[in-house]
Formats: C-alpha cells, structure tokens, sequence
C-alpha cells in the first residue's frame, strides 16, 4: 500500500535532494545531464567498478565524490537517494544494499530480473523504511500525466484496445549486454518494458497474458509481440523489437474516442485526441530543457518531502505485476537467465 502523506519528511523544506548514481554506462549520464533541471537537486557521488571509470564520469559531470565500488557510495552520509544504472542483473543486490545502508533508491528498469528479486528489493524496502520506486521515466512527463487525465476523465469512454510498439536496430554483438544472458540480455527487459508498462498503467493487470517470440542465437529474445486481456473485457497488444527501427506508436481506445501519441511514444512531446465527427484535438508537450528524466526525479523528491515510502504514479505493487508479466511470457518463450530461481 502507497504511504499517504503526513508522515515525517525524509527531506526538509529547503533542503536539496543528494542524489549518488551507481553505475556510469550511458543511460547513467543521461540522467546525470538531467540533475540541474530537477526541481532541487544536487549530484553528490558516483561509484563504479574501477576508480578509473567513476573519476571519468565524474570529471564529465563535476561530481565531487567518487567510488571505486558501490558500497562505499551506500554508507557516504552525504547521499540521500541513489540512483541505480547498472545493468539489469545487478538491481536486486545494489538496491538491496543501499536500502540497508539506510538510502532511498530509485532502480532503473526493469526493475528486476524476475518476480522474486522484484518482491525482496520490495520487502526490503519496508523493513527499511525507505523510499523505493522504479525508474519508469515515461511514466512521469507532463504528457503522460495528460493522457492519465484524458483516460480517468471518460472523456474517450471505456478503454477497449490498446497497442504500443517499441524498437531499434542492434548490431549482433554476444558480449553486448543486449544479447548476452547473463547481462540479462533480450528486448523485452531492455525495450518491451516500456508497453508493458504503459499497458499496465492505463489497464491495470491483466488476467491472460500469451505471447510469441524469435529468438537468436544467444537464445534471447530479439523480436516479440504480447497480448494481453484485461478483467473489464479490454486487450492490449504490445510488440518489441531489436532487429529493426519502427515507428513507435502508442494508441488508447475507447468508447468514445482514441488517444494517439506520435513517434516516439515513450518519449512523448506530442499526442491528438480523435472523436467521431469531430477535428482532431492536438497537444504539444515539447520540453524546454533536458530530456525528461528531471520528471522522475522530481517525483522522488515529492515524495521524500511527503514521507512517502513509494509512488503512487509508480507503485511497488504494479512494478510487481509487470515483471509477473514479463518472466511469464519469457518462460514461455524458453528464455532462460543465469540468476532465475525456477
């Protein structure tokens, strides 16, 4: 259950949020760009696996305090929320022991590598008391929330189909974490999270997932499309791919009316309403400055400053239901990982 507000803040008025990233791969610098666009908030750390690695990153993005390891970035006093940028099939130790530690941790998805890291990351974030949520970007941009207001509104009736796609190509390399299994390689932990998600969010959880799948030569999965049917009658079906470069589309469906958000629709700026009989009603949310991870971020520290232990745009239980999601369709399709338990 989400923790309502009128609890004792984590962070006091004024104060900035302290943010450590544990990681230095790219999407860690993409989100250490975003920092001076957050609402308030400082980059305070950053470990990696070499010294090497964490003075570079932090000569790139002044960052004042450096780890040659992650734990020593868990205990420093100067860190408040650490942001989780490694590959996928370290969240669950990292997040676990920065909770231990006593940080807050925004995880970068997917969040897990199954179901069952996802509910430990969970339960130790409640034996902690410390604020945890999954770093669906997405999610949080001023687009989306208008959508969600759209959608919770009636104002296109009741939802009946939804579709979204998402894609690239990549170059075929067995060491590159995107096809190497025991980087958690696949485009459904990497890609395909994104519509799950974004199914998730609009029609809660499914109660029939099926899907099918091609998968290469290191036994991942590289091409794929999901279905997914709801207990309101509604389906959804969601595709990935990382053998070619769609354009991404996202579509809601209503009774009423479709919400149609443009390429790339999980990076959204721009979406039309469409009605039978009438004009098009179009919406621009372009950003003015960064990319949109400044949005996750500020989420975060709403939340700190509320006393809150989770998000309720991005609740801990439906980060559970998505990787329920996703290992069912992946133990479908044969796709096995060093770290599964069953």
């Amino acid at each position: 259950m989400v923790t309502e507000p009128g609890n004792t803040p984590f962070i006091q008025p004024g104060q900035p949020v302290r943010w450590g990233i544990i990681g230095t791969g790219k999407i860690a610098g993409i989100f250490a760009n975003d920092i001076p666009h957050a609402d308030n908030a400082t980059l305070q750390a950053v470990g990696s696996r070499s010294q090497a690695s964490a003075n570079a990153f932090g000569d790139t993005y002044n960052i004042p305090r450096r780890y040659d390891g992650y734990e020593d970035l868990a205990n420093d006093p100067e860190v408040d929320v650490v942001y989780v940028a490694t590959p996928h099939p370290a969240h669950h130790d990292v997040t676990i022991m920065c909770l231990e530690a006593g940080k807050h941790v925004l995880c970068e998805k997917s969040f897990a590598m199954n179901a069952a890291e996802a509910q430990e990351m969970i339960d130790a974030a409640k034996k902690n008391n410390r604020f945890l949520m999954e770093a669906m970007w997405t999610r949080f941009r001023p687009l989306m929330y208008k959508v969600r207001e759209i959608v919770n509104s009636g104002e296109v009736g009741e939802v009946q189909f939804l579709t979204a796609n998402i894609g690239w190509t990549a170059t075929f390399d067995p060491e590159f974490r995107l096809y190497a299994p025991e980087l958690g390689g696949g485009g459904l932990l990497d890609a395909g999270v994104y519509p799950v998600s974004f199914a998730s969010m609009v029609l809660g959880k499914p109660d029939q997932v099926c899907g099918v799948a091609t998968l290469g030569q290191t036994n991942v999965d590289e091409n794929a499309i999901i279905a997914m049917h709801y207990p309101s009658g509604a389906v959804a079906s969601v595709g990935f791919t990382i053998r070619s470069s769609p354009v991404s589309l996202g579509m809601i469906c209503g009774t009423r009316g479709t919400i149609l958000i443009d390429h790339d629709w999980h990076r959204p700026t721009t979406f039309s309403l469409r009605k039978p009989g009438e004009e098009p009603q179009h919406f621009d949310y372009t950003l003015k400055a960064g990319v949109g991870y400044q949005f996750e971020m500020n989420e975060v520290e709403r939340c700190l400053r509320e006393g809150r232990t989770e998000s309720d745009v991005m609740p801990l239980s439906e980060t559970l239901t998505i990787m329920e999601t996703m290992e069912s369709v992946l133990r479908e399709w044969g796709v096995r990982y060093p770290s599964d338990r069953n």
